[in-house]
């Protein structure tokens, strides 16, 4: 059986291909609401300390050993992220600015990405030696999958599957690399004497936001393995 049989683009329906598809969007959908949602509800409490985003992670940076690292702002929401490209901090205004308990929450974890990369943290430097990589792969597995389809050049399947795992595998490896960076912000923070308050709303925030990691990769990983199924079923017909 060929393997676009599976995605419905010629000859039949498969309900697992639907599944699949359902599954994914109520998985983003849900996780995107709970970050949203405990944003939100953590960026209308102030923190005890007073201090902005901006200015808490800075204080966690020079703690750290990383004073070089620069602190920038950054268009958007929940835009936040880490550059190890040229080592500075990219702050949405609200995090940048803000001295909310999910401003605080947010800028640490960046910070925490800084410190990774200062510490040599292994699964970071896995992560960044992927994305060259994934970059390629993530653009041109689905050409290769399509011209493996209308040219019915059954080996440029396993071509694009073998470089959609490769986007698979990034996303596994980002997800130790999120999870310890929300350690490291929440370690600081509970170092620092802000109060209970914060604390367990940082981790809260920081838990929601990790779901979101962990739905993009089990929905990366269900597809990975969907692909291999109707590859395996196109080999025995």
């Amino acid at each position: 059986m060929p393997l676009y049989y599976g995605y419905g683009f010629g000859y039949g329906f498969d309900p697992a291909y639907l599944a699949l598809v359902l599954v994914s969007l109520v998985l983003g959908l849900v996780t995107q609401g709970y970050i949203n949602r405990t944003y939100n509800t953590w960026s209308k409490v102030r923190s005890e300390s007073g201090a902005s985003g901006a200015d808490i992670a800075r204080r966690m940076l020079n703690a750290e050993g990383c004073s070089a690292v620069g602190i920038r702002s950054t268009p958007g929401h929940l835009t936040d992220h880490y550059d190890p490209r040229d080592n500075n901090l990219y702050l949405s205004a609200d995090n940048l600015h803000g001295g909310s308990v999910a401003s605080i929450a947010v800028a640490c974890h960046e910070a925490g990405h800084a410190v990774q990369r200062e510490r040599g943290y292994a699964f970071m430097k896995v992560r960044q030696a992927l994305v060259p990589v994934v970059n390629f792969a993530s653009q041109a597995w689905m050409l290769i999958f399509f011209i493996g389809l209308f040219t019915s050049m059954t080996q440029l399947y396993t071509v694009a599957i073998v470089l959609f795992a490769f986007s698979v595998l990034f996303q596994l490896v980002t997800l130790p690399v999120e999870f310890d960076a929300s350690r490291r912000a929440i370690a600081y923070i509970e170092r620092s004497g802000m109060g209970e308050n914060s604390v367990r709303g940082a981790k809260k925030v920081l838990t929601a936001a990790a779901l979101t990691y962990v739905a993009a990769a089990l929905t990366s990983v269900l597809q990975l393995l969907y692909l291999l199924s109707r590859t395996r079923g196109g080999n025995e017909e």
